[in-house]
C-alpha cells in the first residue's frame, strides 16, 4: 500500500481523545432529559443543531426541544398587511394576528424541526402544548409606565403538565414544543418561547436547559466578545442587569434560567447556535462554550 494514502494516524489519535474527553459525559447524562429552546433568530444557520439533537438521543439523552418563532410569524403577518406592534418586547397579539402565530409556529416551523430531524434518522413528533393539555395560561398583562396594559392573546404560564411529555419520552421519541397555551375557555395564546422554555424545564426537573441565541453568551461588554462570563451565579443577575450586560431579550432567558435552577434545574446554559455544534461543544468538552448559570 502507498505510504502517501495512509491517513495521519495522529489525527486519528486526537479524533479518540475527544471522545474519551466526552466519555465522563456521556455517561453523567445518559437517561437525563436536557430542554432545548431553538430560537427563531438561530434558525437557518445551518443544521448541526439538529445532528446534535440526534446525537443526543443517539447516546440515552433525552432531548425536549421548544421553539420559538417570531422571524417567520412577523413574515407571515407582512405578507398579510398584518402590522406587527410590540410592547415590553412582547408581540401584540389580537384575534387575527393569533390565528397567525399558531399556523405559523405548528404548521411550519414545528413541522421543519421535526422534518429535519426525521431526515437524520432521529425520533420526533410535533406537539402544540396547547393541544397536547402540556401548558395552562393565564391572560398575561404587559407592565407599562402608565400601568398594565391589555396585548391580547398573550399568556403566562399557569401549570404545566408534564405526563404527555413524559410519555413521548418513554416511547423514545423527542418532543418538539410549539409555545401554545391554552386559556381561558380553551382559547389559544401566544407564549414567549424562553419562558415556555424554562416553565417546561422546571417541570421536568431536566438536567439541563439551554437557550441556543444569536450571541455568545452573557458578556460584562457587549461589544467585546472577550468579556464573555462563562459562569454566572443567581445571585449576580440582578448586578448584571442594573450594569446592562444583560439586557433586552437576554432578560426572558435569564429569568427562565434563575427560575429553573430554582425548581431543580443543575445547570442552564446561553450559548451561540450559529457556531456548528455549539451543544456538543458545550456538554462534552472541559472547556465548554458560552455561559452557564448555576445556583
Amino acid at each position: 500500500m502507498n505510504a502517501e494514502v495512509l491517513p495521519d494516524l495522529q489525527v486519528q489519535i486526537s479524533k479518540a481523545e475527544t471522545l474519551i474527553e466526552a466519555l465522563p459525559y456521556l455517561q453523567e447524562f445518559r437517561g437525563k432529559v436536557m430542554v432545548v429552546k431553538y430560537g427563531g433568530s438561530t434558525m437557518g444557520s445551518g443544521d448541526t443543531v439538529y445532528k446534535d439533537i440526534v446525537f443526543m438521543q443517539a447516546v440515552g439523552i433525552c432531548p425536549v426541544v421548544v421553539h420559538g418563532g417570531g422571524p417567520a410569524i412577523t413574515r407571515r403577518l407582512q405578507g398579510l398587511g398584518i402590522e406587527s406592534q410590540r410592547v415590553a418586547g412582547l408581540r401584540v397579539t389580537d384575534a387575527a394576528t393569533m390565528k397567525v402565530v399558531e399556523d405559523v409556529l405548528f404548521g411550519e416551523v414545528n413541522a421543519r424541526i421535526v422534518r429535519e430531524i426525521g431526515a437524520l434518522d432521529g425520533r420526533a413528533v410535533g406537539v402544540s402544548a396547547k393541544d397536547a393539555g402540556i401548558m395552562q395560561v393565564h391572560k398575561y398583562w404587559a407592565q407599562t409606565d402608565g400601568g398594565p396594559l391589555d396585548i391580547g392573546y398573550v399568556g403566562g404560564v399557569q401549570r404545566v403538565d408534564t405526563a404527555p411529555l413524559l410519555a413521548l419520552i418513554a416511547k423514545g421519541m423527542i418532543p418538539v414544543v410549539a409555545p401554545i397555551g391554552r386559556g381561558p375557555a380553551g382559547a389559544s395564546f401566544n407564549v414567549n418561547a424562553d419562558t415556555a422554555a424554562g416553565e417546561i424545564a422546571a417541570a421536568l426537573h431536566a438536567e439541563k436547559l439551554v437557550f441556543l441565541t444569536d450571541v455568545p453568551g452573557i458578556m460584562r461588554d457587549l461589544a467585546d466578545e472577550a468579556s464573555l462570563l462563562s459562569t454566572v451565579r443567581v445571585s449576580e443577575v440582578g448586578k448584571l442587569i442594573d450594569q446592562g450586560a444583560i439586557s433586552g431579550g437576554m432578560i426572558p432567558k435569564v429569568e427562565a434560567c434563575i427560575k429553573s435552577v430554582k425548581a431543580g434545574v443543575r445547570k442552564t446554559h446561553v450559548i451561540d447556535g450559529r457556531v456548528p455544534h455549539a451543544m456538543l461543544l458545550e456538554f462534552y468538552t472541559r472547556q465548554g462554550i458560552g455561559t452557564q448559570i448555576v445556583q
